[in-house]
């Protein structure tokens, strides 16, 4: 399978690419600095480009069987690139067929509200981090209604931290008790496991340990 990473030098794009290749995938790093990605050993290809650009984004997702985005804005708490991005990424996946399109969102958007304690409802989403989540919702309604076989990804709060309590996968959207937070490697090698799996193919799914 030929996968294209969209925000593959991000903390967890990067961690998806090495989970892939480990995999023995065969994989496209589009990013602004794809250099920044080391080995690879043939099977990597990097593609520099702005995911904001849409002339850029339609030549590298042609001829692709699925595509995953990781897109994100890094420290900023501005910026509508998850959205804009993917709509670039959709786009171009309709003009060339593409149509296996995988997202990582976050845990917290629309119906997953629910599932956040206070400090994430009125502190973070709620005051800090307000337009980051209006892009992930913006980001996830673009998705749905795209017509392609996408799976939305919803990862709790993420650390570089190794697994710190058992990973529930597609709970309720009025589950609570959940740690929230989670290992960017689990979000990155749940990523990649949807590539084999069609359990929540057209749906959103949330993780959490």
């Amino acid at each position: 399978m030929k996968i294209i990473v969209i925000g593959a030098t991000g903390s967890i794009g990067k961690l998806a690419v090495k989970t892939l290749l480990e995999e023995g995938q065969t994989v496209t790093a589009f990013a602004r600095h794809p250099e920044n990605l080391k080995g690879g050993d043939g099977r990597l290809t990097r593609v520099a480009g702005d995911a904001a650009d849409g002339q850029s984004v339609a030549p590298a997702i042609k001829g692709h069987d699925a595509v995953i985005v990781t897109l994100g804005a890094g420290a900023a708490r501005t910026g509508t690139i998850r959205s804009t991005g993917t709509l670039n990424v959709i786009q171009a996946m309709q003009k060339h067929r593409v149509n296996r399109l995988i997202v990582q969102s976050t845990l917290g958007a629309h119906d997953s509200w629910g599932n956040l304690n206070f400090f994430w409802k009125r502190i973070m989403f709620g005051l800090l981090l307000r337009p980051v989540h209006r892009d992930h919702e913006l980001q996830e309604s673009l998705v749905r209604a795209s017509g392609l076989d996408w799976t939305i990804v919803r990862p709790s709060a993420s650390s570089d931290r190794v697994r710190a309590g058992a990973l529930h996968e597609g709970f309720a959207a009025d589950q609570r008790g959940l740690r929230l937070q989670i290992a960017r490697l689990d979000v990155a090698r749940f990523l990649g496991r949807q590539l084999r799996e069609t359990r929540y193919l057209r749906r959103a799914v949330a993780i959490s340990y």
